[in-house]
């Protein structure tokens, strides 16, 4: 590609929005040197995850990662400040966590959604099946004081509704079911009455013979017993009368690795308030030692468990910032190309790849820049975006609040996606010109990550009305381009995106650092390459005009 692109030279420098070769460019040389020499990307994701840890929107440890942010693109001398994007009523940080059954002594393997309830200390108590109807809690409501109570259903990760909304939703379920379970009564004596006339018959029949034998077996073969109705599954349904008859906490079986959430759905609608908090124990439980102590239950052994969950609230409101740099352009200060990831993460771990590896590479590319002492003619923004796990909060509150810098917005670059490397772009034909000499450095600037610039003959595409999954979506909705990297595992590291996904795995030490480290050189040399472009980038090769 770079013989070609040098051999065309005069032919795409007269195109609109063409630029030459970058391969001899003195910064993109710079930032080479400087990342060979020292590549910090790790330890920035070092700092991120394992000095603040897990990081949802209204913890210190968001807030904490939040301010060192902004030290460190000060100490680079970008332009950084604090963007306000919104607040939730009340905080929540996490301690540590620990249960074991005492029975056996066994460790056990589990977590809590975030904004759920710790224990009151160390609580120990024995384990009771949760009741299913009215009658079943009446028969047991004095076992459930001082127990730790095992409910149906899978964990997705959510926690059960505390809410009054949530109240009213189990209380039509009961009622159901006790509609059920009268049609049940009914059924059942149906059933016994079945089976009695069978069994007079088949006394008949023994000394029956002839044709009132064959009678009495048609009419044996006519008796059919009529199956129950199942009652509706709901976990927790006595969850209000459970906790007022003194339960200790919920335990649910989930997968694993386990997926640990947040109550957004009580966060959301403004429930939760310091006056209104969840105080039961929403406990995620390892599937396989679910069913163990479940079966000990049912057969009726006594099960004793303990634990110490240690999840604390604090008074609202609590302000959440997005944290926004700038590179600041020489000719043309007032357009811009953006390069972000989001700042927040789940907390039963700590956020090392969703979204520690998009946070890292944004943070080393601006390092990298700065350190060469990059003036690009355009503006280089880097976006630390708050709230994308509680639904795109912050670069949503960005785009709101920016409507004029939209139409001068280059391009919008997202990662969330792993700590796999940046090695492609697909882009529409009228951009490929101008792109190549951009991307002319990175062909064979390390023969373990050849980088493939490639048409993608899907655009000019509609502009979508509804938000994906991440922070390039409400940029999308207004017409910004958002084409991003493609990445790879070329390594064969066998790296699962699902395997960490909203999990207690998703650590720093899922993160690749070859992998990590080639990123930002990417990001850095792109990013400089299109703030430097003769001219903009057609959003009308993105997107179909109206």
């Amino acid at each position: 590609m770079a013989a070609a692109a040098m051999a065309f030279l005069p032919a795409l420098s007269a195109q609109a929005g063409a630029s030459v070769p970058q391969g001899d460019d003195p910064i993109v040389q710079k930032v080479i040197s400087l990342a060979a020499e020292d590549n910090q990307t790790m330890d920035h994701l070092d700092i991120v995850t394992n000095r603040f840890g897990g990081r949802p929107l209204g913890s210190d440890a968001y807030t904490h990662a939040t301010d060192w942010a902004v030290h460190m693109f000060e100490q680079w001398g970008l332009e950084v400040h604090k963007e306000y994007a919104g607040e939730l009523s009340v905080g929540f940080n996490r301690g540590p966590w620990f249960g074991r059954m005492i029975n056996g002594n066994e460790t056990l393997h589990f977590t809590t959604p975030a904004f759920t309830a710790g224990t009151k200390g160390v609580q120990r108590g024995h384990v009771v099946m949760e009741p299913r109807t009215k009658d079943e809690f009446e028969r047991m409501k004095q076992t459930i004081n001082g127990a730790w109570v095992l409910i149906g259903g899978t964990s997705k990760g959510w926690p059960i509704d505390y809410s009054e909304r949530g109240d009213a939703r189990r209380a039509e379920i009961i009622a159901q079911n006790d509609s059920i379970s009268a049609l049940n009564a009914e059924i059942r004596s149906y059933n016994r009455g079945v089976f009695s006339q069978r069994r007079d018959l088949e006394r008949q029949l023994q000394t029956a013979s002839g044709r009132q034998a064959v009678k009495i077996k048609a009419q044996i073969d006519a008796l059919q017993e009529k199956e129950l109705i199942p009652l509706i599954e709901e976990p927790a349904l006595f969850y209000r009368e459970m906790l007022e008859a003194g339960a200790l906490g919920l335990i649910q079986s989930a997968p694993v690795p386990i997926t640990t959430l947040y109550d957004r759905a009580n966060i959301d609608d403004g429930y939760m308030t310091w006056e209104n908090l969840p105080t039961l124990p929403d406990i995620k439980l390892d599937f396989r030692q679910y069913e163990k102590i479940k079966e000990m239950v049912e057969l009726r052994e006594y099960v004793e468990l303990e634990f110490d969950i240690r999840n604390h609230f604090y008074m609202g409101p609590v302000p959440y910032y997005n944290v926004v740099a700038v590179l600041r352009g020489t000719e043309y200060p007032d357009e811009y190309v953006i390069c972000g990831g989001h700042l927040d993460s789940y907390d039963a771990a700590t956020g090392g790849v969703d979204c520690g590896t998009g946070i890292a590479p944004t943070m080393e590319a601006a390092r990298l820049l700065a350190e060469a002492g990059a003036k690009p003619k355009r503006s280089i923004v880097f976006a630390l975006w708050a709230g994308e796990e509680f639904g795109l909060l912050g670069s949503k509150a960005w785009v709101e609040s920016h409507p004029d810098k939209l139409p001068n917005v280059i391009n919008y670059f997202n990662r969330d996606g792993g700590p796999t490397v940046a090695n492609s772009m697909s882009v529409p034909q009228e951009w490929y010109d101008a792109l190549e000499p951009v991307c002319e450095p990175l062909e064979d600037l390390d023969p373990r990550f050849p980088f493939t610039l490639r048409v993608n003959d899907r655009y000019p595409m509609e502009i979508p009305e509804k938000a994906g999954g991440s922070d390039h979506a409400y940029f999308m909705m207004s017409g910004v381009p958002v084409i991003s990297f493609g990445t790879g595992d070329p390594l064969g590291y066998n790296f699962s995106y699902g395997e960490i996904w909203h999990t207690d795995r998703d650590l720093y030490t899922k993160s690749i650092p070859e992998y990590m480290e080639h990123t930002s050189i990417v990001n850095a040399i792109v990013l400089w390459g299109i703030a430097n472009l003769p001219e903009k980038l057609p959003a009308s090769a993105v997107y179909i005009q109206e």
